[in-house]
């Protein structure tokens, strides 16, 4: 797999190329166009871009107003603070309003590392999942990140994207279907499924190549959209495969894991299950990929956890 660019960085010239084509397409940015690889937009569309400053608040007013006036609105905010300041208006102003605002979550997760806890969001998925009309998406690589900004355009209703800041492995071919609220499998096994989301995708399908150098074979599932969950692919997972682990960069309460444990309990499904995220605790600091470590969420630790739920399932 060759390295692409940090996801940040084909959103940004994703972008510029939509904003050319269409000047009702409009960026507002809470002081964040540097972070969000936005420079080449408002420089080029200096009409197109709407500077709030640090409010986000105010922010997701003004973009719910230029949406319901028919504007193609994207809200660009960093995600620690884009569902825990603002999430009263995400909920009335945008989804309770139904006004197709798409809410763009930067340097999400651990990627603000080293800035410690307070730059850290790891609650967001499960502040959105509670709130009615909301598709929450979390692209893996470059791929799925311009597909899901494409998408994102003509979407009818609110929608959130979250993206991190390294550059990211390339994933799939430039020709891979992708369609809001339909999984995309990675690779086919019979012994494991690791269903994940966003970033940590890459680490679950080099941790499968690890365990197929054993004998092990995984199936790799990369569940880009948490709402509405894929319930068709990840039920199937849960029926053709051993044991099942969720993967993702955030709290292991209320996110992807909570999501597939839900719909598994609901339908009567059980089999070995475990969710790798980032446990009810403040956070090490360090990067990105120091706390993935710490937690497990690398190949060699995600091949470890694998390895021994197998174990338990011996007969």
């Amino acid at each position: 797999m060759k390295l692409g660019r940090p996801n940040l960085e084909e959103f940004g010239a994703t972008m510029l190329e939509l904003g050319r084509a269409n000047p009702d397409v409009l960026v507002c940015t809470s002081d964040s166009r540097g972070s969000g690889k936005l420079v080449p937009f408002g420089q080029a569309l200096p009409e197109q871009i709407v500077e709030l400053g640090i409010a986000e608040q105010n922010l997701i007013g003004v973009a719910a107003g230029l949406a319901s006036a028919g504007k193609r609105v994207f809200a660009v905010v960093p995600a620690c603070f884009l569902t825990t300041r603002a999430l009263e208006q995400i909920k009335n102003d945008v989804c309770y309003s139904d006004h197709p605002v798409k809410l763009i979550s930067i340097s999400a997760g651990v990627s603000y590392g080293a800035l410690g806890s307070t730059h850290h969001s790891l609650h967001d998925y499960a502040a959105l999942r509670a709130i009615h009309n909301i598709t929450i998406v979390a692209p893996a690589d470059n791929h799925e990140t311009r597909s899901a900004i494409l998408a994102a355009l003509d979407y009818p209703h609110p929608i959130y994207i979250r993206m991190g800041k390294r550059p990211m492995l390339e994933l799939h071919q430039p020709n891979t279907p992708f369609e809001v609220g339909k999984a995309i499998m990675l690779r086919d096994g019979s012994d494991v499924t690791f269903v994940a989301i966003g970033e940590p995708v890459a680490e679950a399908l080099l941790a499968s190549q690890i365990l197929a150098e054993e004998g092990i074979q995984c199936r790799v599932i990369s569940m880009h959209t948490l709402k509405p969950l894929d319930q068709e692919t990840l039920l199937a997972a849960a029926t053709d495969t051993r044991v099942l682990i969720t993967v993702e960069e955030h709290s292991i309460y209320g996110g992807l894991g909570g999501a597939c444990a839900e719909l598994l309990m609901e339908r009567g499904v059980t089999v070995p299950f475990k969710i790798v995220g980032i446990p009810d605790e403040y956070t090490v600091t360090g990067s990105q990929m120091d706390i993935f470590r710490h937690y497990g969420i690398t190949p060699e630790g995600l091949a470890e956890t694998a390895r021994q739920m197998l174990e338990t399932v011996k007969v």
